[in-house]
């Protein structure tokens, strides 16, 4: 008679002991993420391309790393990327915490400030992949579908967290408070990990990044239409709804968050079920939805709802596009090919900064959501697209 397997073996068990690190650094993406633009725009005096720039730093630092982040998970296995990862985010905070003791040299603090910007986007690159890697290294390649989705549910559970508590904090003690926490829960983060058992380092071919870069891109493309919506939410709804005289911007990213994470939990299965490309249709003509509601809406109530809507359809594009694509890559770069079709959702949030703010200046906050919806359509098309090449193989 087997013996049953102890409760720690459980696959879902494992994931969760792995995306855990993956939710600390993306807390540590979401405590400033609502109130950095309003800092930068307001206290600083910079104009709304530069708070467009300070958050986009982030996703571009994390865009350029990439490579690197795969390579070394492939390489020296993804814990050790995991545990370079938490040590970056740690940095950032600290270089957080200096920038607002040098807030009376405006230069000397915003360089500072992008300076925490890219190490905290190197370290989100390094946790992301490392913790994907490292869970399906655990669990097999058969429950991939269930770690991305699972990653992505401590990504956006995590904003969803550290965006409203981060407004607590800096208007209770100041934006110093957020660089100081952020330092702490890195440190507390890589003691954990340290102990942890490392997932096996697959032997075999490894491909070069630009040939897995060009096996993903198509499924890449795809998904990087969908993600403006989320680079567009999260750099301007602040100030979007300081425009129009509105309050609780944050409580915009929490009901993404909370929408995306209650996606995920219901239907990730629907992958298997109806094959990643169908997914990621039904999803992004449901985000496209969400984001024409969150351009035209009359009220704060609305544009909740429209925001909630994009984060549900957002909810599985990733994991919907990403199993399809991965699938074609040998296992010993998986890593490589995580970080290759990562690069696309870094480059949708590093160009939404710059690209939504100077439409904002010409025409409004409002019309960022509008290009954002026309994108995520043209997402659905590209990606009807490739269903059809598909049922041709």
């Amino acid at each position: 008679m087997s013996t049953p397997q102890p409760a720690a073996s459980s696959p879902t068990l494992q994931i969760v002991s792995i995306v855990f690190f993956t939710f600390i650094s993306f807390l540590c993406v979401g405590l400033p993420i609502a109130v950095l633009p309003g800092y930068v725009h307001d206290d600083m005096g910079y104009g709304s391309v530069m708070a467009g720039i300070v958050i986009s730093t982030q996703y571009l630092s994390t865009l350029l790393s990439r490579p690197m982040s795969g390579s070394l998970a492939d390489r020296l296995g993804p814990k050790r990327a995991v545990i370079y990862g938490l040590a970056s985010c740690g940095l950032s905070g600290v270089l957080t915490l200096l920038s607002t003791s040098l807030a009376q040299f405006p230069l000397a603090s915003l360089a500072l400030l992008l300076g925490g910007r890219v190490l905290l986007g190197i370290g989100q690159g390094l946790v992301g992949t490392g913790s994907i890697s490292w869970g399906v290294g655990l669990v097999g390649a058969e429950n991939m579908a269930r770690v991305i989705s699972f990653n992505g549910i401590a990504s956006y559970g995590a904003v969803a967290i550290g965006a409203p508590l981060g407004v607590v904090m800096v208007d209770g003690l100041g934006l110093w408070s957020i660089g100081a926490l952020i330092a702490l829960l890195c440190a507390a983060a890589l003691l954990l990990a340290w102990p942890k058992r490392p997932a096996p380092i697959v032997q075999g071919e490894r491909l070069p990044f630009t040939n897995v870069f060009l096996r993903i891109a198509p499924n890449g493309t795809a998904l990087a239409l969908g993600s403006i919506g989320f680079g567009t939410l999260a750099t301007f709804v602040t100030l979007y709804y300081a425009d129009l005289g509105w309050s609780g911007a944050a409580w915009c990213l929490t009901a993404f968050g909370c929408a995306f994470i209650g996606a995920r939990l219901l239907f990730v299965s629907s992958i298997k079920r109806l094959g990643g490309y169908r997914v990621a249709i039904i999803c992004l003509a449901v985000e496209s939805l969400g984001l024409f509601l969150l351009w035209a809406a009359p009220t704060p109530w609305l544009a909740l709802v429209g925001a909630a809507l994009t984060g549900f359809g957002l909810s599985l594009v990733y994991p919907a596009l990403g199993v399809e694509a991965v699938s074609r890559i040998p296992a010993a770069s998986r890593s490589s090919a995580l970080g290759a079709y990562a690069v696309f959702f870094d480059l949708a949030l590093g160009i939404a900064g710059p690209l939504m703010g100077a439409i904002a200046g010409g025409a409004g906050f409002a019309a960022t959501f509008l290009v954002a919806a026309l994108m995520a359509v043209a997402g659905v098309l590209l990606s009807l697209w490739l269903l059809r090449g598909e049922s041709r193989t």
